[in-house]
């Protein structure tokens, strides 16, 4: 007789994940490795309900031990989605390294003697703190995303019995509110190099949004000086640096991306090389095709300015416009109008391959940065808090109506492109404006409020949108009838029944952030009322839907779209 013996796995408790891209990843922990004798040491006293990150070495002082830096994420009361969400509660930490140098040597690792040390709260009394080069960011209210603030500790803080205690946080570069024209706008940096420091020690180089383009600035810690090094055609962008040289991309949406390099020269002038590189070059034919666009920053003023507007939301809005050097037959091209999402987020005078692609096909381009983009002082950016649907599509049709009316776009032959709220703004207009496009195209669209607050992973998004100032304390895990009804009459689906336009879709399966339910729900319903639609799924794909494969198909099939009602 056989015995067949089966061993049934549990699948085990539900854990929770930080949302869109982190499904499945397993929690975080720090540990150290002697890269000489291959010996692995724990770091302890880090609390279970921290995720860990951005690890660096604290400087080495006499009479303390060796700490690490690290940003934690806590988990209490829940985790929301991460990505992207940068109003997060998160603080930097200093934590004791598992090892002491032995008398024999600088640094050799060996597990140290003494107790745990528990973790120390370096930035207490700010709600969002990252990037420890010993720099924090703050962003305090309902935007995922917001201005920038710029922080000093000074190291080593102070120490009590050779331990660390809590040290003074200093002010460098506060929130701006409202920038007078020509003026730094705030600080919004998406990312640091890994060596930001001038060989003066208290000069850092970071990359920041200034209004819809990308700029280098030089930072002074002590003193709090920003200052603009880049030049002023907005084509510049920094990509990594080391020693006294700094590499930087130049780039336009009309320019293949160069390498060039900025030399200090001294202690305020800067020299610009170019370098050649064989990796940016390409074709010949696409080569015409791009030298025969241009682009302007256009200035967009705000229609219909009340007095309960604030002076930064009061101020005009920018939108990139890519067309032709010269007009064929005087005739303007079709128009494709472009919407970045977040709603915080910016469109940037920089190269992107399918923005290139769409203008080579003959297409004149609107990007539109509406009141709500970084990049403009916080004033603008909170006005969209509790308008979405209104401010920012109104925004929209202003700068298509500015350009129809200043002769270099025709009403007749507008198309409207978006993605996450770009695509919630897009079926917006296909709503509200229902005669002014003859063909959409979104990819993973936010369409109903109501539905998506249950299945997202940022339902607390979903209230700031729509509440405003109001949404942080009104969130809850349980929606009420009011609040339902609230994120309905925000939503493109309230306006569905007016809706004519040709619309392409792109959903990712495993998207997250807006589940694809939200954007078949809306596709479902304008089937059923007779429009014509197109849905391409890509089961595999996530939010951004940019895996290199999808990411060409989609854009493809767009064009294909755009040219049969557009052409």
């Amino acid at each position: 007789m056989k015995l067949l013996l089966l061993i049934w796995k549990g699948q085990g408790e539900w854990e929770e994940d930080w949302g869109e891209t982190y499904a499945g990843k397993r929690q975080p922990a720090l540990f150290l490795i002697d890269i000489n004798s291959g010996q692995v040491l724990p770091v302890k006293g880090i609390p279970k309900s921290l995720s860990t990150g951005r690890v660096v070495w604290a400087p080495s002082t006499q009479g303390l031990h060796q700490y690490l830096v690290f940003v934690g994420w806590s988990s209490n009361p829940r985790k929301l989605g991460i990505k992207h969400c940068y109003n997060r509660p998160c603080a930097l930490y200093a934590v004791r390294a598992p090892f002491y140098a032995s008398e024999a040597s600088d640094f050799e690792v060996k597990e140290s003697p003494n107790e745990d040390s528990p973790v120390l709260n370096l930035t207490e009394s700010l709600s969002s703190a990252f990037f420890p080069s010993f720099r924090s960011c703050s962003v305090d209210s309902g935007a995922h995303s917001a201005t920038d603030s710029f922080h000093r500790i000074d190291w080593p803080v102070k120490p009590v019995n050779g331990q660390l205690s809590s040290s003074k946080i200093i002010d460098v570069i506060p929130i701006v509110r409202s920038a007078e024209d020509g003026c730094f706008p705030g600080l919004y940096c998406s990312y640091f190099i890994s060596n930001p420091w001038l060989s003066d020690g208290c000069t850092m180089i970071v990359s920041s949004t200034w209004g819809s383009s990308q700029v280098i600035l030089s930072v002074n810690v002590l003193s709090g000086v920003v200052s603009r090094i880049s030049p002023t055609d907005s084509k510049f962008f920094m990509e990594s640096s080391y020693s006294r040289w700094r590499q930087y991309y130049i780039r336009s949406p009309v320019d293949v991306p160069q390498i060039k390099y900025g030399y200090l020269v001294d202690t305020a002038a800067w020299d610009w090389l170019d370098v050649s590189s064989p990796i940016f070059r390409c074709s010949a034919e696409v080569n015409s095709l791009l030298s025969s666009r241009q682009f302007t920053i256009l200035k967009i003023p705000v229609k219909h300015v009340s007095d309960c507007l604030t002076k930064g939301a009061s101020k005009p809005f920018e939108a990139i416009f890519v067309s032709r050097q010269s007009k064929k037959n005087d005739v303007c091209d079709p128009l494709i109008v472009v919407l970045h999402g977040g709603p915080h987020g910016v469109s940037l005078s920089g190269f992107a391959k399918s923005y290139a692609f769409l203008s080579s096909l003959g297409y004149s381009l609107l990007i539109v940065n509406y009141r709500g983009s970084t990049g403009f002082g916080e004033e603008a950016l909170q006005s969209l808090l509790g308008n979405v649907g209104s401010q920012d599509v109104n925004d929209v049709i202003t700068a298509i109506d500015h350009v129809i009316d200043t002769g270099v776009a025709s009403p007749s032959k507008i198309a409207v492109i978006g993605g996450s709220h770009g695509g919630f703004l897009t079926t917006h207009l296909i709503g509200q404006a229902p005669d002014k496009f003859v063909a959409a195209a979104v990819r993973n669209p936010v369409c109903n409020l109501a539905s998506m607050v249950g299945i997202t992973d940022l339902p607390d998004w979903c209230y700031a949108e729509t509440y405003g100032v109001e949404g942080k304390t009104k969130f809850t895990e349980a929606p009420s009838v009011e609040d339902l009804a609230l994120f309905h009459s925000k939503s493109p689906i309230s306006h569905i029944s007016k809706v004519k336009t040709p619309i392409i879709f792109t959903l990712g399966g495993k998207d997250l952030r807006v589940p694809l339910s939200n954007g078949l729900q809306y596709a479902r319903a304008l089937k059923e009322k007779g429009v014509e639609v197109k849905i391409l799924m890509f089961p595999d794909d996530e939010h951004p839907i940019e895996r290199p494969q999808s990411d060409y198909e989609s854009h493809l099939n767009i064009a294909v779209w755009f040219n049969k009602y557009c052409k």
